[in-house]
């Protein structure tokens, strides 16, 4: 029986459904445009999927390179990718690498302007001109084959395949020292890249599991594993259930067209670490003798393939100097993280050098805007930068940001008329596109709106109680974190201060902020953003040690659980909403009928474990 052809059309494209891309696609979706994400796997996530299973990371860092202080350095990622984080901490306390496949699905399928492909691959693209038309795709599993029409197509794919396709500018390898004057480039710029690792999981048992490695599996002695085994950038103790991600090889090849052999090859290695652990010389120091396997992938977590070349090129200078972009969209702080191309194979080589981030940085739209196509943009691992840029860009955290941001200036650009190849000119585009970022719990460095602000500085506003530095007038406030701690922004990029409300833990709960206007307003949208702990680790990890730093399983403590919203009108309260067991940071209400009135009230009544309140930002919409 032929392949059947069907024909689909949305306004946004999206391929690649990974940490990027399903924020992107989501982002695109909630800002009103109607869009199809077609990915190529059976689940959705990518390298942080029950397939790969890497817990997701980005600019709090780890290790040496880790920042984080209470009210004074807030790195986690805002926006989609915290609203993420925030669920699955407390719909799977289990630490399910399936569950989560389920609630990346779940966000997808139950987004109305969201169309949901997997199992489906670009294929191919056709053009007219400088314009993508039309994405091909195939579905083998109903032998089906798609054309899809859009007006902006994004490439999530990691591996760029949908702009490879459509004929798009891609760098590989690693530059030279002098191609972008790089200090930590290699003198001679060349074709290889940071390789890739399958990870496992292990389980302990009540009694011995003897583990037998099969012929073709590696061979590996103490002095191979010398710097390796047991070896992070961060602080995690020696343990068995979960590793190991410097099991790394393939970056002399190429990560794409060689990855059969490159998965091969991981398999051999990975089985004779564990042969290692279980069965090699000093075994016993490693007490795993009841450990047994639990699981294995098979599908390689791939670091690097191709990175398109897009209006800008971000490089390790803009990276390290914090250097500041008026088309920012997202933003940045993992280390500039370099690993051997060789991996287990130069032993004597540590695993990786992590040269710290200074501060946060800016992600510029050029960097994910082709500068070939008109309407083709990019967001993951290969946005627009050099290979040193790049080991920072590329943790799945920072590429979650940079999808929403990429996702949302898509959606706005289509409702405009405009093609993403000239958003980076158009003053009042952009100014639209990172006001809904702002409104949407995204950082921005340093940059803040007045849009949102109209209905909240024409008010006086009081407060049951309040501490020294989390008055009731910080809630003005357009910088939603604290960012002027050690290595958060750098000087003059960001204000000092608490920027949220908090009430007196000596005055208890309930405890009431209020706006008062001479005028009565009126209104139909509210944001309440609450404090989630953003100077803490949160991310799903299958590693117990890494885990136990965080608030898994619950709600995070400081969240708002309950609380209500009264107006008044003609000297009357009349509640307008209640809400209970609330856990997450951002909170949006619409009314179908704009409500009037000359005060407003926010009562929180319990939280989720602190002994106060905290509001971070409350905005009003006319």
């Amino acid at each position: 029986m032929p392949v059947e052809m069907h024909r689909k059309s949305c306004d946004v494209f999206v391929a690649g459904g990974g940490a990027a891309g399903v924020p992107c696609a989501l982002a695109a979706a909630r800002t009103g445009a109607s869009v199809i994400l077609c990915h190529d796997r059976p689940v959705l996530g990518g390298n942080a999927s029950s397939e790969v299973r890497m817990h997701i990371v980005g600019a709090n860092g780890v290790g040496q390179s880790e920042r984080g202080e209470e009210l004074a350095t807030e790195a986690r990622e805002g926006g989609i990718i915290e609203e993420i984080r925030l669920d699955n901490a407390v719909l799977n306390p289990q630490r399910s690498p399936s569950v989560f496949d389920l609630i990346l699905y779940d966000k997808c399928r139950s987004e109305p302007n969201l169309e949901l492909m997997l199992n489906t691959a670009v294929v191919g693209a056709e053009l007219e001109g400088n314009k993508i038309t039309t994405a091909l795709a195939e579905c083998p599993s109903t032998e089906t084959s798609f054309r899809i029409n859009a007006d902006v197509f994004i490439d999530c794919t990691g591996d760029g395949r949908l702009g490879m396709e459509a004929g798009a500018s891609f760098m590989e390898g690693r530059e030279g020292i002098n191609d972008f004057g790089e200090s930590l480039a290699v003198a001679e710029s060349d074709s290889k890249r940071l390789g890739s690792t399958i990870l496992i999981q292990a389980r302990k048992h009540g009694h011995p599991m003897p583990f037998r490695a099969p012929d073709w599996a590696r061979r590996f002695s103490s002095e191979d594993l010398q710097l390796r085994l047991y070896a992070t950038p961060g602080d995690e103790s020696p343990t068995h259930e979960y590793g190991y991600w410097w099991a790394e090889w393939g970056g002399t090849l190429d990560t794409i067209r060689d990855n059969e052999t490159i998965r091969d090859e991981l398999l051999s290695i990975t089985l004779g670490i564990w042969d290692h652990i279980k069965n090699g010389a000093g075994a016993v120091r490693f007490q795993a003798e009841n450990w047994a396997l639990e699981w294995i992938g098979f599908l390689p977590g791939k670091r690097e393939s191709r990175r398109f070349i897009g209006q800008h090129i971000m490089t390790e200078g803009d990276i390290l100097n914090s250097r500041p972009f008026h088309d920012r969209i997202a933003y940045g702080g993992w280390s500039l993280d370099l690993h051997p191309p060789e991996g287990v194979d130069a032993p004597e080589l540590e695993p990786c050098e992590q040269h710290v981030v200074p501060f946060l940085y800016d992600i510029p739209l050029r960097s994910c805007v082709s500068r070939d196509l008109d309407n083709l943009m990019f967001a993951g691992r290969n946005i627009s930068a050099t290979h040193v840029a790049f080991s920072s860009t590329r943790v799945m955290a920072t590429c979650a940001v940079i999808g929403q941001g990429v996702g949302t200036a898509a959606a706005i650009a289509t409702q405009n008329e405009k093609y993403p190849c000239d958003i980076s000119r158009d003053d009042d585009l952009l100014k639209r596109i990172q006001s809904r970022l702002l409104e949407d719990d995204c950082f921005l460095i340093g940059l803040s709106t007045t849009e949102q602000m109209r209905v909240i500085d024409s008010a006086s506003i009081t407060s049951s109680s309040e501490q020294l530095n989390g008055s009731c007038e910080n809630i003005r406030s357009s910088q939603t974190r604290s960012v002027h701690g050690n290595r958060g922004c750098s000087p003059g990029r960001c204000e000092a201060g608490s920027h949220r409300w908090m009430s007196d833990p000596l005055s208890g709960l309930p405890a009431w902020l209020q706006l008062d206007w001479e005028d009565p307003v009126e209104f139909n949208k509210m944001c309440i953003v609450f404090d989630t702990g953003l100077y803490r680790h949160l991310t799903l990890s299958h590693h117990d040690g890494y885990t136990s730093a965080m608030h898994w399983g619950s709600p995070q403590p400081e969240t708002v659980k309950d609380y209500s919203v009264e107006v008044r009108t003609g000297g009357l309260w009349t509640e307008v909403l209640k809400i209970e067991n609330n856990y997450q940071r951002m909170n949006r209400h619409q009314w179908d009928a704009r409500i009037r009135g000359d005060a407003f009230r926010l009562t929180i009544y319990r939280t989720n474990g602190l002994d106060h309140a905290r509001v971070v930002s409350l905005r009003l919409f006319d």
